[in-house]
């Protein structure tokens, strides 16, 4: 039994998807000043990261503060100290790809951090008396909405698998048994 195409029967569903994606490398640069005026870096640590996503009308904001800690030394590199800062920051990010149809009154956004804040660079300033420092972060972002999907429909009903048998038993390995094994984790390595 063949179907036409008058046979053919579409329906519109609405359901929650996936209606927008996004993903953003950022790159910054924080100039902290210590108590001391700092002679050399011993180290530079991001801490406390926090943040948020909210909906914004050029794409989703992300709105965080993370903490810099700078172990540092002064006085001709006698004495040792701990700077300590609280930065704040919004990243908007742009959605790349959107769905059209989507319903915006149920939009919700959602974001991930696929590169927590680091310090890749750390370095005393030309006067002296600060540290700059180099702050990489990246972010990916997910809005989920109400959207239509188009299904095709059976005009015949879902095909009834009750009366079928399957054996997934194992017992027939076929030609199976001849592969190398070796052979195929090569391929994959």
């Amino acid at each position: 039994m063949s179907i036409t195409d008058k046979d053919l029967q579409f329906r519109e569903i609405i359901t929650k998807a996936v209606c927008g994606k996004g993903r953003k490398f950022s790159q910054v640069s924080h100039t902290v000043t210590p108590s001391h005026a700092p002679t050399s870096i011993l180290g530079a640590w991001i801490i406390n990261h926090q943040y948020e996503a909210a909906k914004a009308s050029d794409g989703v904001e992300v709105i965080g503060t993370y903490d810099i800690n700078i172990w540092y030394s002064y006085d001709r590199n006698t004495k040792t100290d701990v700077a300590k800062e609280t930065v704040s920051y919004v990243d908007v990010i742009p959605l790349s790809y959107i769905d059209k149809k989507h319903r915006a009154s149920t939009a919700e956004v959602a974001a991930s951090a696929t590169q927590e804040p680091n310090c890749v660079e750390a370095t005393v300033s030309a006067d002296g008396s600060s540290v700059i420092l180099r702050v990489e972060r990246e972010f990916q972002i997910e809005m989920v909405a109400e959207t239509k999907v188009c299904v095709l429909v059976n005009p015949n009903g879902c095909p009834d698998f009750l009366d079928k048998s399957f054996d997934f038993d194992g017992d027939d390995l076929g030609d199976y048994e001849d592969l190398d094994a070796d052979l195929i984790d090569e391929d994959y390595n």
